[in-house]
């Protein structure tokens, strides 16, 4: 059965990733910051990609609202809330301007687009999925974007509570992964980089949790390799 699924930050890496391989099977909303013809990743022809950037919450909101609207989507199965941003730092300072905009994208825009998307989960008894970071408890040279990610855990949590038994809720806690992520923040992780997840190694990993409804998970290389090994499949 085909399934109505919105996926922001689904312009490039994970979330591009996650889109591509589920609109195989459904119909998939994609939103991101850039227009669509400066999209230089592999883009399936069907998905519908809406150009809204989360560094202005409130109107990036109303934009996704109307996108749903005219799409003529009355419900969704699944909402994926991936767009995140993050800059690293020395000594814990941070300019207000990147601080603002790390958490317009990462948390104020993911509580409105939540409040939102409401009518439209409840409608299909659908899940919310809230992306975090395993960074989410502290994480060296990004202390604003581990902050965003602490605080979305605890969002997740209290919205699990309030919306049981009418939309399901879960947050997904990503590794490292091989994206232009760090590259956009100033970070360089050197070698780290070849142990990191592929972007369709993770966005794997996320079809299989997203249709679990458990929170909160950790989606790791170990993780990976483990359910790789447990279920006998390539993810």
């Amino acid at each position: 059965m085909r399934r109505k699924i919105l996926i922001t930050g689904g312009s490039s890496g994970i979330g591009l990733a996650l889109a591509n391989r589920l609109s195989i099977h459904h119909d998939v909303m994609v939103t991101g910051s850039r227009p669509q013809t400066d999209i230089t990743e592999p883009f399936s022809s069907d998905l519908i990609y809406v150009q809204a950037s989360q560094s202005e919450p409130e109107t990036a909101v109303k934009t996704i609202a109307e996108a749903l609207l005219k799409a003529g989507w009355v419900k969704l199965d699944n909402v994926v809330l991936n767009a995140g941003t993050g800059f690293a730092v020395k000594d814990a300072i941070d300019d207000i301007g990147r601080l603002r905009e790390t958490m317009d994208i990462n948390l104020t825009a993911t509580i409105l687009l939540s409040r939102t998307l409401y009518p439209w989960l409840a409608k299909a008894g659908g899940t919310l999925s809230i992306v975090g970071s395993v960074a989410h408890k502290g994480q060296a040279l990004f202390p604003a974007y581990a902050a965003s990610k602490g605080a979305l855990n605890a969002f997740a949590r209290a919205l699990r509570s309030e919306w049981q038994s009418r939309v399901a809720v879960q947050i997904l806690h990503l590794g490292p992964t091989r994206t232009d992520m760090h590259a956009k923040a100033g970070h360089d992780p050197g070698r780290l980089r070849s142990i990191f997840m592929r972007p369709s190694s993770m966005a794997a990993m996320m079809e299989f949790a997203m249709a679990s409804k458990r929170s909160p998970l950790t989606l790791s290389f170990r993780r990976y390799a483990s359910a790789g090994s447990r279920l006998g499949r390539n993810l």
